[in-house]
């Protein structure tokens, strides 16, 4: 039964914040520095989300395979290179390098 009270006060909590956003008066989001941390906060918890789920096991700082992949995706990303291609390259160096024994 808790585990039903806590979806339930979760539900209801996010509908209070998403509520809460659209009260939000339309003058204070044309605001420049709320347009630029609008636009800015996603790249960035995205990129802590990314080096936190690469360089974390079980509490503790790694550094493995995940890794070699993410610098191997960066690389291709600094290359231009296009999406797919950035997510074959993080693959297939993450493979090797696990097939290596890393």
């Amino acid at each position: 039964m808790n585990i039903w009270i806590a979806i339930g006060a979760t539900a209801v909590g996010c509908y209070l914040v998403k509520l809460l956003g659209l009260l939000v008066p339309a003058g204070a989001l044309e605001r420049p520095l709320v347009q630029r941390l609008s636009a800015l906060l996603p790249v960035a918890l995205l990129a802590a989300l990314t080096a936190q789920q690469t360089f974390s096991a079980n509490g503790a700082l790694v550094l493995d395979a995940r890794g070699a992949g993410l610098a191997a995706a960066a690389l291709a990303l600094v290359l231009r290179a296009p999406f797919l291609v950035v997510v074959a390259a993080a693959v297939a160096v993450t493979a090797g390098v696990r097939a290596l024994g890393g």
